[in-house]
């Protein structure tokens, strides 16, 4: 489904990868959707060869009993496809492989530490959230952010 230029796909991780993606996007001060894009843009690109699907093969063989949806921008969720397509050459599912890429790299993404994950995402939106909390408001229609120390 695309509506001004945003997909929506549901992907499954594991209960604990789901309150970390909150946690996160609650001390972003943004939305889950909103941090599971930014950790797709970091970790996609080291996903370049057939060489690198293995941990992505790993990461989809552990349960995943949680269903989350995302909506993500149109040239992020174009991307999915090719890293699906190189799943289902490597061994991965052959159905749905574009929620199976987003599944397995956001996932891949959560495993890494949570304070590294924090900082990567100050560091990507200019310190934002690095050391406090990013608390958005509407005020005449425009958000604002504002940091707490």
């Amino acid at each position: 489904m695309d509506c001004d230029g945003e997909v929506m796909l549901t992907v499954r991780i594991a209960a604990a990868e789901r309150a970390l993606l909150r946690d996160l996007a609650r001390g972003h001060g943004g939305d889950v959707s909103g941090v599971a894009v930014d950790g797709l843009l970091e970790v996609i690109p080291a996903l370049s060869d057939d060489g690198s699907v293995l941990p992505l093969l790993r990461v989809l063989a552990r349960p995943a009993p949680c269903a989350v949806t995302l909506w993500l921008p149109a040239p992020v969720a174009d991307l999915l496809p090719l890293l699906g397509e190189r799943l289902v050459r490597t061994g991965g599912p052959a159905t749905g492989s574009a929620s199976a890429a987003l599944s397995a790299a956001l996932r891949l993404w959560l495993a890494g530490d949570r304070a590294v994950l924090a900082a990567g995402l100050a560091r990507l939106h200019g310190g934002c959230g690095a050391t406090g909390r990013a608390a958005r408001s509407a005020v005449g229609g425009v958000a604002r952010i504002e940091v707490a120390a």
